[in-house]
């Protein structure tokens, strides 16, 4: 089905986010400046920042795989993860513009956010008007 394999793409890809907490500070200070952003702060919040939100996406990764293995049962939440993705994408997209972002930063994080978004919606939407109820009820 194609939602369940874009959600399991979309989950992968996030999960890599695992990466950056464990990464030395020097290759986060390395990877800042590499992306055009200048020298990194030197203070404890860049650290902290970098690594909570990676662990953030990763969090969020994890979700995305676990509802992509059964569409039909997590639709209600799948509906949550589109509106979030929609919501989130808009409000990147304000927060990069309002920081002074790189305009390259600002094409590629809110507007493909969105686009996913509205993607697992219409994919979503497509699955039909039943929804099973998210907890099940097991007899002895």
């Amino acid at each position: 089905m194609l939602l369940s394999r874009l959600l399991r793409v979309m989950g992968g890809l996030i999960c890599l986010s695992i990466v950056p907490i464990f990464l030395p500070l020097s290759w986060l200070e390395a990877a800042h400046a590499a992306l055009g952003l200048g020298t990194a702060p030197q203070k404890v919040i860049f650290e902290y920042m970098a690594r909570t939100l990676s662990a953030m996406y990763f969090a969020h990764g994890v979700m995305v795989l676990a509802v992509a293995g059964d569409v039909h049962r997590y639709r209600p939440l799948i509906r949550v993860v589109a509106r979030l993705n929609i919501f989130l994408g808009i409000l990147f997209l304000l927060i990069d513009c309002w920081a002074g972002m790189p305009v390259y930063w600002i094409a590629v994080e809110g507007p493909p956010i969105v686009a996913v978004g509205v993607l697992v919606r219409t994919l979503e939407r497509k699955l039909g008007a039943e929804v099973p109820p998210l907890a099940t009820t097991y007899s002895a």
